[in-house]
């Protein structure tokens, strides 16, 4: 029987926290279910990107 209690209300937890991250999520807080993924090609670069490419594949006038 104590089994069945603790299944229970591990459901019931995952089922509490799935509701409250897409109530989260409609407010634009985080992405979880209901909205794709971005496409990180066409997010701006950082400047640790800039750093940490190959010097040979640089456009010119950058150091």
């Amino acid at each position: 029987m104590d089994i069945a209690v603790a299944l229970l209300f591990i459901a019931l937890v995952l089922f509490a926290a799935d509701r409250l991250l897409l109530l989260l999520e409609s407010r634009g807080h985080v992405t979880w279910r209901r909205s794709r993924r971005r496409d990180l090609s066409a997010e701006p670069t950082a400047e640790l990107d800039s750093l940490l490419e190959d010097p040979a594949h640089r456009p010119p006038g950058q150091p």
